[in-house]
């Protein structure tokens, strides 16, 4: 004889709410078995479809027509929104299983709670429940479904448009249908001498600027906040205010008022240097000097933020520590080097690798500053100081090349991804986390 939990779980299998009518948990049935049939009525008219418009991306383009004197466009199928549809189906139909699922479980569980003498809850406790015992699981759910919207389905689509040919002019809908095509795209962007040049150069560049500007801004607040804890500097906390005036003032404002300042025609710079008969400097206009003005630039935004982070690290250093090496008659140089920076490496060794990462993506210090230019004719609308990200930029909201932006998006991702994992992982915080645990 089959036992009550193994019964009521087969019948919520065949159809989510018999298991629970099994019960004698009736309401609570009754509202499964009319959600079952709610989702089965509407997967039978789009799932279908669904799967059909992400295998296909359509089959019929808008065709001009000829009717009596006058030209018509008759709408055909549109590439994108099917794709899009179809991947906010299939996540629907992904939850609806999952429900399908819990359903058949709680049949189980309840089944099996008859089987031990115990009384099925009514569909009141049940439900306090929910906002109870299981109150964390629910305010959970909510912020689960919204993830899977507003970051999967993103995510998801990004990635597919990096395996289409949807890029202008041939080939962006309503006009045209778009294809797949496999790994076509990142082999054109690897291999492809028109995209090849264009991507290893920018790829090179955004590698320099991340080092570049990871390493400024980190020992220059390093330096920074030595200083202001030396004995015998007044007014500190002056001088801290002092240095954090540029974090204060929004990034935008002040990259838009050093492009300004900056500029080789009517910048304040260059007119000071005239005073003196220097002549006009290019610094947004010449290539090595526009690099060098974004590093500057950055480095003066972020240095305040890395000297805050190490005035806090530095407090936390054991006073004793250097009164024991003033006895054993260690210099200046010794205790920086084997007390001071082996502490500060250990707790903001993991800030360092996000800061890294985060300059690789960093558009806004390259896009207000410079806008990725200046431009040049080697490259694929791409310009001298252009990173990944903002390169990426340009050919999506410029250039209507979905699926070279795409493809280029998930270079960046893995390239970030693998440098953080294998960085963090060598990091000495993480290897004495593992011991510890």
């Amino acid at each position: 004889m089959q036992r009550k939990s193994t019964q009521a779980a087969i019948l919520s299998f065949l159809a989510p709410g018999l298991g629970q009518l099994y019960n004698k948990q009736i309401l609570k049935g009754l509202i499964f078995l009319a959600l079952d049939v709610l989702g089965i009525w509407y997967f039978a008219g789009h799932l279908y479809r669904a799967v059909w418009g992400i295998v296909t991306l359509g089959e019929t383009a808008q065709q001009l027509v000829k009717v009596g004197k006058v030209y018509k466009n008759i709408p055909g199928d549109h590439s994108i929104q099917l794709l899009v549809e179809g991947l906010i189906i299939l996540i629907i139909f992904f939850i609806f299983l999952w429900f399908y699922i819990l359903i058949v479980r709680d049949a189980c569980l309840t089944g099996r709670l008859r089987e031990n003498g115990g009384t099925p809850a009514r569909f009141s406790q049940s439900i306090a429940a929910l906002f109870e015992k299981q109150f964390p699981i629910t305010m959970l759910t909510i912020p689960a479904i919204g993830i899977l919207f507003l970051t999967v389905l993103p995510i998801l689509f990004g990635v597919l448009i990096a395996f289409t040919n949807y890029s202008g002019p041939s080939h962006v809908p309503p006009k045209s249908l778009v294809d797949w095509v496999g790994f076509k795209t990142f082999v054109d962007l690897l291999t492809l001498k028109t995209w090849s040049h264009t991507f290893w150069n920018v790829l090179l560049w955004t590698i320099e600027w991340a080092i570049l500007s990871t390493v400024t801004c980190y020992f220059g607040g390093l330096f920074v906040a030595l200083l202001i804890q030396q004995k015998g500097i007044r007014f500190k906390k002056l001088w801290r205010t002092i240095l954090l005036i540029p974090f204060a003032i929004p990034f935008l404002v002040s990259a838009l008022i050093m492009n300004n300042l900056f500029n080789g025609e009517f910048g304040p710079i260059n007119q000071y240097l005239g005073y003196f008969g220097i002549p006009k400097i290019g610094w947004l206009s010449d290539p090595s000097l526009a690099k060098l003005t974004v590093v500057l630039v950055n480095a003066w935004y972020g240095i305040p933020v890395t000297m805050l982070l190490m005035l806090g690290v530095l407090t936390t250093i054991p006073r004793d520590l250097y009164e024991a090496a003033d006895v054993d008659g260690a210099t200046a140089f010794q205790k920086f080097k084997n007390i001071t920076m082996p502490r500060i490496l250990f707790i903001t060794s993991p800030v360092l690798i996000t800061s890294f990462a985060g300059n690789i993506n960093n558009f806004n210090a390259i896009y207000l500053l410079t806008a990725g230019g200046p431009l040049t004719g080697e490259y694929q609308f791409a310009g001298h100081t252009d990173l990944l990200v903002t390169w990426l930029f340009g050919l999506t909201y410029a250039n209507n090349k979905f699926n070279f932006a795409s493809a280029i998006g998930i270079i960046v991702f893995l390239m970030i991804a693998t440098v953080s994992i294998v960085s963090y992982r060598q990091t000495k915080s993480f290897k004495e986390e593992d011991l510890v645990q």
